[in-house]
């Protein structure tokens, strides 16, 4: 059997040392939790513009290709033993290109704030936490979720 392993796109916006993050709400899944801005690989989109596309649904910002560096790639598995490959996107925050991050989507996210990148909420979903350190650390893969 082939596995199928959802691909996730995850978005690390930057201001210096800050993060923008999103307290995700009546999705189901990690609900009164802060994450990345965040979603699937839609199939025959290619993964720079599925994030571009997901940055302007969540967080209403224009990005262009050229701006997003994947920092990271983390292999995740739930506590329901499913997996999914995550890409961790970052590109520093260029207010003056991208326009304002604002909360594009208030039926699935009660808000959005910046969070220092070594400080982050305890509440920070676990997935997300992973991409973040991932990040920070330089690490170009990561697991998260499996046993060690």
């Amino acid at each position: 059997m082939t596995p199928l392993h959802p691909v996730d796109l995850h978005l690390l916006l930057t201001r210096g040392d800050q993060v923008l993050m999103a307290l995700r709400a009546n999705t189901g899944y990690a609900d009164g939790q802060w994450n990345l801005p965040s979603g699937k690989l839609e199939p025959g989109e290619d993964a720079l513009t599925g994030m571009i596309r997901e940055a302007r649904e969540e967080i209403g910002l224009r990005l262009h290709p050229s701006e997003l560096r994947l920092a990271s790639t983390v292999h995740q598995r739930n506590p329901s033993g499913s997996t999914r490959i995550g890409l961790v996107f970052a590109a520093p925050h260029d207010p003056a290109g991208h326009g304002t991050p604002a909360n594009a989507e208030p039926h699935k996210c009660a808000a959005i704030n910046w969070f220092p990148l070594t400080g982050l909420p305890p509440d920070t979903v676990p997935y997300t936490a992973a991409c973040i350190e991932a990040f920070r650390a330089g690490v170009p893969f990561a697991l998260n979720g499996f046993p060690r």
